[in-house]
């Protein structure tokens, strides 16, 4: 059964970091592009970050480079996205996707907050 799971979201005050992570299993785990997406109330999923299935090369949306980094731990199965200097248009649902061999997993989510 594959699984994706979210976590490490919460309330953050701007300028303040997190670090989400997504724990995988069910698939092969290091044969999948991994990305980071987001979806703030109102507006349409927004792709926040790629790396690829050995961890380099990765990319992200000019929204967050510089701010936002991704990695994985293929040995864990595990993707991360540490968040820096986070601003109140951060706010969203943040979700994880295994993307390969012909399909595209997703997970539920983890809500991200930035409010003062």
């Amino acid at each position: 059964q594959v699984q994706l799971v979210e976590s490490g979201g919460g309330l953050v005050q701007p300028g303040g970091s997190l670090r989400l992570s997504c724990a995988a299993s069910g698939f092969t785990f290091s044969s999948y592009v991994m990305r980071w997406y987001r979806q703030a109330p109102g507006k349409e999923r927004e792709l926040v970050a790629t790396i690829s299935r050995a961890g380099w090369p990765t990319s992200y949306s000019d929204s967050v480079k510089g701010r936002f980094t991704i990695s994985r731990e293929n040995v864990k199965n595990m993707v991360y996205l540490q968040m820096t200097s986070l601003q109140p248009e951060d706010t969203a649902v943040y979700y994880c996707s295994a993307v390969g061999a012909g399909y595209d997993y997703w997970g539920q989510g983890t809500q991200v907050t930035v409010s003062s």
